[in-house]
């Protein structure tokens, strides 16, 4: 069982950098939405693993799409930034409940995953606007990338999740 935990989360990271790289880089909506769906790696992946190889895993991740993006350590450090923040976002939106053994995001609440889903969303826009344009002169352009890209980032990544849900109703 754990084998397969482990190729889950692998085929997981290896087809959301290939569909952030090969399609989703390429699209530009309305000449500056460009949607970020790599950020379901970080949001699937298991509460209770060792935090350390979360955060190394977060680096790969950000690292790898940096590299076939060519922007220069952009989405390692916004990646690494949610993979350090996501307990203390968790423990936000779940609770209490977030430091118990049993606990399972599949068991809260659709309304609690989508406020997750969305906190991390944000975080991550904001630290990577922030370091791509690197001027808060242009505070309002950063707003504007950040909530613009967000709902279309928390749209695809909303579709992405209810398309490939392991849950049986």
């Amino acid at each position: 069982m754990i084998s397969n935990s482990y190729f889950l989360n692998v085929v997981r990271f290896v087809l959301l950098v290939l569909v952030q790289v090969l399609v989703f880089n390429r699209l530009n909506f309305f000449g500056f939405i460009n949607p970020m769906v790599y950020v379901l790696f970080l949001y699937w992946y298991p509460i209770k693993e060792n935090r350390a190889a979360f955060i190394g895993l977060s680096f790969l991740l950000g690292i790898s799409i940096d590299f076939f993006s060519d922007t220069m350590a952009i989405h390692t450090a916004s990646t690494i930034t949610i993979a350090y923040m996501r307990p203390a976002i968790m423990r936000f939106v779940f609770g209490v409940n977030f430091e118990f053994q049993s606990f399972k995001l599949s068991n809260s609440t659709r309304i609690q995953q989508i406020a997750f889903l969305t906190l991390l969303i944000i975080v991550h826009h904001l630290v990577f606007f922030t370091l791509e344009i690197f001027s808060l002169a242009n505070f309002l352009l950063i707003l504007k990338k950040v909530l613009a890209n967000g709902v279309a980032t928390l749209i695809l990544c909303l579709l992405f999740g209810s398309l490939f849900s392991m849950r049986k109703e």
